[in-house]
């Protein structure tokens, strides 16, 4: 475990995981306290996040330019191969997730410290819809480069539905955590107790607006990866390019806000 661990720490710069930019973040409830943890990233993550937010804002850019001023497809035609681009290179990056995420995963098995059921469900459910993203999509990659003699098509469809479970079950665990938030903070007896630590409620409520932005930012992308599944299911492959762009550099930017927020609150904590 220990040699696991090394290795997963040496491929750590290059994880490619880029919800977040430089943190993670995740809240856990424990009893009737919320506990918001922030881990710092290495910077292979925050240029992955910049890739990931360059590569949408040129499809979203490419797109306008092709279907609305002919005069400028050329240009238009050219970002939209750069976005193209852009997103192999994070695929290509994700091939080092693997052993990362297998930590991770480990590290928070059927998550003993969680009280809450659901929570704690949604959470380990997640993490193995996670950890099965990655193999799928590095064969898809290696179909599409020639390397594995499979059909890549099928791969893509896999990869894809498990980042949509991801994001469903993110946006489950969210949802659950704003409506439990919600309840303490107007509970009397919390409103009561509220006055003496002033920081917990402002901590709660603070947690609270983070959630809410992780859901609009999960729904942007569940947006995308149905848009990615085969034709025939829900609205599959009826986005615009330009639209799929939008939608990815919303929950970009959504994503680097929460990150800007969380280290200025944490910052702010640390005296």
């Amino acid at each position: 475990m220990a040699a696991l661990s090394g290795l997963a720490s040496a491929l750590e710069s290059y994880r490619g995981r880029d919800r977040l930019p430089s943190y993670r973040l995740w809240s856990s409830c424990v009893g009737a306290n919320i506990h918001v943890h922030l881990v710092l990233l290495p910077a292979g993550k925050r240029r992955t996040q910049e890739i990931r937010t360059l590569g949408y804002c040129c499809q979203l850019v490419g797109g306008v330019l092709v279907e609305q001023c002919p005069a400028r497809s050329e240009v238009g035609t050219r970002l939209l191969t750069l976005s193209s681009e852009l997103s192999h290179c994070r695929t290509v990056l994700r091939l080092f997730d693997d052993v990362a995420m297998f930590i991770y995963t480990k590290q928070y098995g059927l998550g003993p410290e969680e009280e809450d059921s659901f929570v704690r469900c949604v959470s380990v459910l997640g993490n193995v819809a996670d950890q099965l993203y990655y193999p799928c999509e590095h064969i898809a990659w290696a179909a599409d480069a020639n390397i594995l003699c499979v059909d890549s098509a099928r791969w893509w469809t896999l990869s894809t539905a498990f980042w949509g479970l991801s994001l469903l079950l993110g946006i489950a665990r969210s949802l659950w955590l704003v409506l439990t938030l919600r309840r303490r903070l107007r509970s009397p007896v919390v409103a009561f107790t509220s006055r003496l630590p002033r920081s917990k409620r402002r901590a709660m409520e603070a947690q609270v607006r983070s959630e809410v932005l992780a859901v609009l930012s999960n729904l942007a992308d569940l947006a995308n990866a149905v848009h990615w599944l085969p034709r025939g299911v829900l609205w599959a492959g009826r986005f615009p390019p330009w639209l799929v762009g939008l939608l990815g550099t919303v929950s970009s930017l959504l994503s680097v806000y929460q990150a800007v927020q969380a280290g200025g609150g944490e910052a702010a904590a640390t005296p």
